[in-house]
């Protein structure tokens, strides 16, 4: 199987290339591409990226809540998959929020919601558990219906006080992230 990879920032991109370094043997063949930051962007790389049979977009996020507090498998490094994505706060006088977009899961890991913003997201009433990224609302209109989104729970909001985030997700491995695509069985 071809899969694509996209990732919104190099240093997701870097870190893809430095786990598939870590694996041996590779069943499915890949190909790992930037798109950038941002609604736009992903959707100009998700437009040009190459025939596969499947396109991943995989990236670092935040989530609401307090890492103490959330189960296990919602701490730092793990993965979760998107399943249900919204868009607030968008400004280009077409629409204020977006309509719930939704998929069903691809994966056997958490699936959560993201919220899309280009926005800088004050309120602190957003559900715990809630994912923040600028793409995936974009990737979810654009998708094919065997594509899917992964993210790696990298910080947790609201933050306390000014964060280094590549310090923050020095430590964090995407080796996890090939586990689970050499796993996928064609369809």
């Amino acid at each position: 199987m071809k899969i694509t990879i996209l990732t919104p920032m190099d240093v997701e991109r870097e870190k893809m290339l430095d786990a598939f370094r870590e694996v041996s043997s590779l069943k499915h063949s890949y190909e790992v591409i930037s798109s950038g930051i941002g609604r736009e962007n992903t959707a100009k790389g998700l437009l040009k990226s190459p025939e596969s049979d499947i396109c991943v977009l995989v990236g670092f996020t935040a989530i609401v809540g307090k890492e103490n507090s959330l189960p296990k498998e919602l701490k730092k490094g793990e993965l979760v998959e998107v399943v249900a994505s919204s868009l607030f706060g968008y400004k280009g006088e077409i629409f204020e929020n977006g309509k719930l977009k939704l998929s069903s899961p691809k994966t056997n890991l958490p699936c959560l919601s993201s919220l899309t913003s280009d926005k800088f997201v004050t309120t602190t009433d957003i559900p715990i558990g809630t994912l923040i990224n600028m793409e995936d609302y974009t990737f979810m209109c654009l998708k094919r219906p065997q594509d899917f989104i992964i993210r790696i729970i990298s910080d947790f909001l609201p933050h306390k006080e000014e964060i280094d985030f590549f310090k923050v997700i020095e430590d964090i491995k995407f080796t996890k992230v090939i586990e689970l695509l050499e796993n996928l069985k064609e369809e």
